[in-house]
């Protein structure tokens, strides 16, 4: 998909379009999710920090915060889409697969270039999204592909061009070939795909390892027989955040457990498993990460138990130091679930913690696009349930109002806020002020954007 986080956003909130939209967090330590291609003509660029790329767009930046349950629900109309005509997807993302379409055997790279173009037409009639198809013969040609073909378009390419075409591209450029594999290749003077594909396999193997070089090398020459297949499920789920200001006490750290904890359990339900295995994972000032985890003798669906065990994993800040990131995640998944005989004894004391978070603007979100992970970690989590509406109001949330229907908060402050009224369907809407303590204003399921 083409800008995905952002094109979402601007599908949904129309005035958005064709503006240099960046979504991400707003705080000192905000990362940069998904930026639009008018964001992205400034320079600004996904996993960039957001105070760097509002510099770089300048007063025109629209910044919003993610919205994770709207692009999962997206996501899942362009999978189906996509499935309507390729049943088996190899998944990477909430935005990317591959797909292996049996009819596709032999064809001609006429007959490819329209079948990916009959592809777009669907995605697009379904979701109001533009998305970009490349082709080749295996998966590392067809990722480059879709590459070439960013944004809106269609890319081809065929088994006579791939050697010449492969052979010019810059070795990073390659399926595995990170920062240190690339810098160990350049001090050897091998910068494109074909230098290193004219090196004798034993050398590639030298350099980079048994396995890994081996299979980097095969790519390298243009062979890719993996196939697709659908992915494994999730052998873990969870949240973290990144917190604007470093947690430094316990009371503190036992609320964000208690966040994390919460937004988890609501993917695990969502999954439809149980969990065994609890994990807590805490990112220090200093970068360094400590994670401990606690196994239950059952699974569980059960939010206090799993929020229990989490909250008897925290270490004190005041001797581990200061912490930047707090995360939960679940283990051990299981459909079979089996509920304790004494479920007090296994919530505990820590059980009885109050859930509150903190405040959407005490978090920063990070790490979105990635979105979901190999792991089914997501980085961004959905709001905490609402506060007074005198001080929930923040730019982006989704709200209703009894007589304009759904929008979203432009600003607030100074005892007002002010709403866009728009979704989907409606085009450009009208944007309106109103008394931040007005009740006929109130917090709204983001989902409501999609209709």
């Amino acid at each position: 998909m083409d800008a995905f986080f952002a094109s979402v956003e601007q599908l949904t909130r129309p005035t958005l379009r064709g503006r240099p939209v960046l979504v991400g967090g707003t705080g000192a330590r905000g990362v940069v999710a998904g930026a639009s291609y008018a964001a992205r003509a400034f320079g600004a660029r996904s996993a960039m920090p957001m105070h760097q790329a509002r510099r770089l767009v300048g007063v025109t930046a629209v910044v919003v915060p993610p919205r994770g349950v709207v692009y999962g629900a997206v996501s899942g109309q362009i999978f189906d889409a996509l499935r309507s005509r390729i049943p088996v997807l190899e998944t990477l993302s909430f935005d990317e697969a591959f797909g292996e379409p049996a009819e596709l055997a032999g064809a001609t790279v006429a007959r490819v270039q329209e079948f990916c173009e009959e592809l777009r037409a669907q995605v697009r009639a379904d979701t109001g999204l533009t998305a970009s198809v490349g082709a080749g013969t295996g998966k590392q040609l067809a990722k480059i592909a879709s590459g070439l073909a960013k944004p809106d378009g269609v890319r081809v390419i065929s088994p006579a061009e791939q050697p010449h075409l492969l052979a010019g591209l810059p070795v990073r450029r390659l399926w595995g070939i990170g920062p240190v594999a690339e810098s160990r290749l350049r001090t050897l003077g091998i910068e494109t795909v074909g230098a290193f594909a004219a090196l004798p396999e034993s050398e590639a193997i030298s350099i980079l390892g048994g396995s890994v070089g081996a299979a980097l090398h095969r790519l390298a020459r243009g062979i890719d027989d993996r196939p697709v297949a659908e992915r494994a499920e999730s052998k873990q789920i969870g949240a973290e955040t990144t917190y604007e200001n470093d947690i430094v006490t316990l009371v503190q750290l036992r609320r964000a457990i208690a966040e994390m904890a919460d937004a988890a359990h609501r993917r695990l339900l969502a999954d439809g498993r149980a969990a065994r295995t609890v994990v807590l994972k805490l990112r220090k000032s200093d970068m360094g990460i400590v994670t401990r985890s606690s196994t239950l003798p059952y699974a569980t669906e059960d939010p206090a138990t799993l929020r229990a065990a989490a909250q008897r994993s925290a270490l004190d800040p005041r001797e581990l130091g200061p912490v930047r990131l707090v995360g939960v995640s679940y283990g051990g998944l299981s459909m079979v679930r089996q509920e304790s005989l004494f479920p007090e004894l296994d919530r505990g004391q820590a059980g009885e913690i109050p859930v509150a978070g903190m405040s959407p603007e005490q978090a920063s979100f990070e790490n979105t696009a990635a979105a979901a992970d190999a792991t089914g970690t997501v980085g961004t989590v959905s709001p905490a349930a609402p506060v007074p509406a005198a001080t929930a109001w923040y730019p982006g949330m989704d709200v209703t109002h009894s007589e304009h229907g759904h929008g979203w908060v432009q600003g607030a402050g100074q005892g007002v806020v002010t709403v866009r009224f728009e979704t989907r369907s409606t085009g450009p809407g009208p944007a309106r002020t109103f008394a931040a303590t007005d009740t006929a204003l109130t917090p709204a399921d983001p989902l409501s954007s999609l209709l």
